[in-house]
């Protein structure tokens, strides 16, 4: 019996190790952390990325350069000379401290990262002309991924509202980008800063000459982007100028436009002002409980309305020894899954009167007292002698009382 031939397998596909300008193992060290921890990092855009080793493809921490500041040279604590292997990156809200393997590798670093941030090759580093290149390269490839994105202050706004908003909204920067007021391929920059307690406004304009954006200064400054634009901008100002990141605050409160009915104007109105919603009717179904979730309600048995209480002007009596029959506020039974609610039953006074009860029969001499009585009535009623009729009454008592005591002896 021949055996089925089993497939062929299908090497699993590995993944594609990141691609980077620049990477080698560096030692980070965060204000928070105690000590230097080991990664193999990577410099790719403005971001350098994390890695536990050079096999792994997903990093596990990320650093953006997007607040950079300066780059400064560190010299180990309780040391007097510098190793050349540590260094410190200074960005607005944090300062990162590194180690390196070597004085190469350190210098390295420093110029790549120099070179994405600021767009140039910087000259005052000791870097062989093999670096250099490597840096070129990295600039092109950084130049025209930025070609293709727009910076976060590029608002298209005009030219009164851009001078409103960095007016407004002084914490978020004081640089902005918009477009050109000509109708023209090209951007305009506006800018506010404070001079001698007044402040000031001030727009550039930025032409667009092929793919090349040129800023109409006295010295024209040509740029492969308009990151470019911006980096031109805040570097020749000693870092003066900070781009305009409006803040992406969402609103907790709902609110609506309305019409003033007096004035005619219209004002803001929160919902939140206005209380809670209108109540439900009393006789109405009451909506579900926000506490119990509507799956678990579903679950619950419907209970009947409760019955309506008797009106104060309505008097009930219940005869005595009679049954009352089944009574339901809808004139229906419920179903025996369903609990029963009692109707409620108010104390009234009783104005009719109660009937007599039904006499009993009487024992015989009752009977012969009430003859005798009716006797004596109709011999009161009819003359004839009474004292022939008690005479006869006893002499027939005499008889009856000798015959039983006959019968006992």
């Amino acid at each position: 019996m021949a055996s089925a031939l089993n497939p062929p397998r299908v090497p699993k596909p590995r993944g594609v190790l990141p691609s980077h300008y620049y990477e080698s193992f560096l030692e980070k060290k965060g204000p928070c952390d105690r000590d230097y921890k080991k990664f193999w990092a990577g410099l790719q855009g403005l971001t350098i990325y994390f890695y536990n080793s050079n096999r792994d493809f997903q990093h596990v921490e990320k650093l953006n350069l997007g607040a950079f500041v300066k780059l400064r040279d560190e010299v180990p604590r309780g040391s007097s000379w510098d190793p050349g292997i540590h260094f410190s990156l200074v960005l607005s809200n944090q300062e990162i401290k590194f180690k390196v393997e070597s004085l190469e590798s350190r210098e390295m670093w420093k110029g790549f990262i120099l070179t994405v941030v600021e767009l140039r090759i910087p000259s005052n580093l000791t870097l062989l002309p093999g670096h250099l290149y490597m840096m070129a390269e990295a600039l092109a490839k950084e130049e025209a991924r930025r070609a293709l994105e727009t910076p976060s202050c590029f608002l298209k706004v005009s030219r009164l509202e851009a001078h409103l908003l960095l007016e407004r909204y002084p914490e978020c920067g004081n640089l902005l980008l918009r477009p050109s007021g000509d109708g023209t391929d090209g951007v305009s920059v506006t800018t506010r800063q404070k001079l001698n307690g007044a402040h000031v406004v001030r727009h550039y304009k930025v032409k667009r000459e092929g793919a090349k954006f040129v800023i109409d200064v006295e010295e024209p400054f040509s740029c492969a982007s308009l990151d470019a634009v911006v980096n031109y901008f805040v570097t020749h100002t000693n870092r003066a100028l900070v781009p305009f990141l409006p803040d992406e605050d969402y609103e907790k409160v709902l609110g609506y436009v309305e019409a003033d009915k007096e004035n005619g104007e219209t004002v803001w109105v929160a919902t939140s002002a206005l209380g809670p919603g209108p109540a439900p009717p009393t006789g109405g179904p009451q909506p579900p409980s926000a506490s119990l979730p509507l799956s678990s309600q579903d679950k619950l048995p419907l209970l009947p309305p409760l019955p309506r209480l008797p009106n104060q002007e309505e008097n009930y009596v219940t005869p005595i020894g009679d049954t009352p029959a089944a009574d339901y506020e809808n004139q229906d039974v419920p179903s025996p899954s369903q609990p029963v609610i009692p109707k409620p039953k108010k104390l009234t006074k009783v104005q009719a009167k109660l009937p007599r009860p039904p006499i009993a029969p009487k024992p015989e001499l009752k009977l012969l007292n009430s003859s005798l009585t009716r006797k004596q009535a109709a011999s009161s009623a009819q003359p004839f002698p009474a004292a022939a009729g008690l005479a006869d009454v006893t002499a027939e008592l005499q008889k009856k009382l000798q015959r039983r005591r006959a019968l006992e002896h």
